[in-house]
């Protein structure tokens, strides 16, 4: 039989403008360290409904792009029913598409991540102090 552990802990964030991004991918290694868990699995969750978790290269100029590109398919300022309670409906529908979570395999005590992958916190309802959680599971 094995026996799995489980660690969790939060990574506060605070943000400074309506839409940034920010590469946490240290602060989760930190967390897995500390875990003294060396193979399993990695949820990175973000708490709130108006932000986001995704995996992509850390680019300038790529994520640039992506700023670029959400504006355009989901535009600050829209005709959105959600707007008449708080004006950001928007950014709740940001996060919807990108989504509030991801899972990385934990080897060897290191994230398994692509070689240009990093982890990324998405704020799209900023600035604001957010809280991110890191689960890991694992032996």
């Amino acid at each position: 039989m094995i026996i799995l552990e489980m660690f969790s802990d939060e990574i506060n964030i605070k943000t400074s403008k309506r839409m940034e991004l920010v590469n946490i991918t240290n602060k989760v290694k930190d967390v897995v360290k500390s875990s003294n868990i060396s193979d399993g699995i990695v949820n990175v969750f973000t708490r709130h409904t108006t932000s986001a978790i995704f995996i992509n290269e850390n680019e300038s100029r790529l994520l640039g792009d992506f700023e670029k590109v959400i504006e355009k398919l989901i535009p600050m300022g829209g005709s959105y029913g959600h707007n008449a309670i708080d004006n950001n409906a928007d950014s709740h529908l940001r996060a919807m598409i990108i989504g509030g979570s991801q899972s990385i395999p934990l080897v060897g005590g290191s994230l398994d991540l692509g070689t240009w992958q990093s982890i990324f916190f998405v704020e799209f309802d900023g600035p604001r102090r957010r809280r991110v959680r890191v689960t890991v599971i694992g032996r």
